[in-house]
Formats: C-alpha cells, structure tokens, sequence
C-alpha cells in the first residue's frame, strides 16, 4: 500500500488541517466564553457582598453617632452642654489621632521587619 495515494473513503489531510483549525477556533471561543461567564457572575456576587458591607459602615456609622450624642447628653446633666461636648469630641480627636499615628508607622515600616 503507498501512503501517497489517498484512501477512497477517508478525508484528506488538508482538509482534516482544515477541520482541526474550525474545531480548535470553536474550543478557544467556548474556553473565552466560560472564562466571561465565570467573571460576570464573580463580578455580581462581589458587588453584592460590596453593598452589603456598605450598608452594614452606614449602620455602624450612625450606631456610633447615636452612641457619642447618647454620651454627650449623659455627660451634660453632670458638667453642663458645652463642657460635655468638648469633652466628646476631644476624646473622639484623641481616638483618632492614636488610630493615624498606627496607620502612618504600619505603613513607614519595612515590610518583614
């Protein structure tokens, strides 16, 4: 039997080339497919988780402005209004500048030191 001579019957080898360019062009645009699939419904489920956290900062937030105007009007009936607010606020700064001043030496240190 000479391999040169085309078997009656079976496809050519030009046109198995043929073939297997169509059906590997046909496997890459699925293959993109499922990849595009699989980010849009990871980019839904992250947006969700996204305002949920943001709902729950909004409600943290205003719990603790609920809480400092609770400790300003507790804090009033002892050393008066004016006095009770500045000292809130000055306890608040306070917080918040320890909270900075961490943040800015967490972020000026080498890393794995």
């Amino acid at each position: 039997m000479d391999l040169r001579e085309p078997v009656i019957g079976e496809p050519s080898i030009p046109h198995l080339v043929a073939r297997l360019t169509h059906d590997a062009r046909d496997v890459a645009r699925a293959e993109i497919a499922l990849a595009k699939a699989k980010a849009g419904a990871a980019a839904t489920r992250y947006k969700k988780a996204a305002v949920l956290f943001a709902v729950a900062g909004v409600l943290a937030l205003a719990a603790l402005i609920t809480l400092l105007v609770g400790l300003v009007l507790s804090l009033a009936t002892l050393i008066g209004p004016g006095l009770a607010t500045a000292a809130v606020v000055g306890a608040v700064l306070l917080v918040a500048l320890v909270l900075a001043l961490a943040g800015r030496s967490r972020l000026a240190a080498r890393p794995g030191a």
